[in-house]
């Protein structure tokens, strides 16, 4: 499985910071954020599969165009999994016919160009071999992380979340555990917004991977623009130990 980064940044603003998203193989994507507007129309058009984490728009902004862009092209409606309260979210504040159309309903409700799949923590969807299992998260709306497993060698992508004793728990049960993908939006100044709006800084960012019993390669992502250099130096104080890295666009794990 190759898994390629299209976006990991908690902002924009040139043309090397985009949303977040990822593309496994070419026809899965982990979130859908602005990332994936660098896609040519017949990347887009192989999509089968997304897998949202939460409704925050840095995180789904893309999934109405791909839909509008790409819908007509296809044989088979594109398939958007996410926990059921997420699903919720995008149908009553998205796919509305206010801000976008209903693309679950169009061109009919019996061929549809997006199709919704509910899914729950700790289930596991199988798609041509590969393992996806939604993992919890701690967010300010409901959320999940992401558990990407190809057989011989597995990624952990935290999503958004701010401290999370579940999370560990369960990575530390995972045997074939290679990569964690994990946030940090804040520099340590700013740990009561971290707080707050329930992601990570850099001295909790140590105190979670601290929880991590396993020896894997770190990376991190949501950086906010204007504050990466800052918050990388942090990271290096608080969790060097951990050697983590900052997580780039276009970077390609293949596992």
């Amino acid at each position: 499985m190759k898994l390629r980064i299209l976006g990991c940044s908690g902002g924009i603003g040139g043309r090397h910071l985009r949303t977040t998203s990822m593309l496994a193989d070419h026809d899965v994507l982990i979130d859908a954020g602005t990332g994936v507007g660098d896609l040519s129309l017949t990347e887009l058009s192989l999509v089968d599969h997304i897998f949202v984490t939460h409704s925050h728009l840095d995180h789904i902004a893309t999934i109405p165009f791909i839909a509008d862009t790409v819908g007509g092209m296809r044989n088979n409606p594109i398939t958007v999994y996410a926990i059921p309260a997420t699903l919720e979210i995008m149908r009553n504040h998205i796919f509305n016919w206010s801000v976008w159309p209903d693309f679950s309903q169009v061109p009919s409700a019996d061929k549809p160009f997006m199709r919704y799949q509910p899914i729950s923590v700790g289930e596991t969807v199988v798609i041509r071999g590969r393992r996806i299992t939604a993992l919890p998260a701690n967010h300010t709306v409901p959320a999940v992380g992401y558990h990407v497993d190809s057989g011989s060698a597995s990624l952990l992508f935290t999503g958004d979340t701010g401290t999370n004793d579940e999370l560990w728990r369960i990575a530390n049960r995972i045997e074939n555990l290679r990569y964690l993908i994990i946030e940090t939006a804040f520099c340590n100044r700013e740990m009561d917004l971290a707080i707050v709006s329930k992601h990570l800084c850099p001295s909790m960012l140590a105190e979670e991977l601290a929880k991590l019993h396993r020896t894997v390669e770190t990376y991190i992502t949501h950086l906010k623009p204007g504050e990466i250099e800052l918050t990388m130096q942090e990271i290096e104080e608080c969790a060097g130990q951990f050697a983590p890295r900052m997580l780039q666009n276009n970077q390609v794990f293949d596992f």
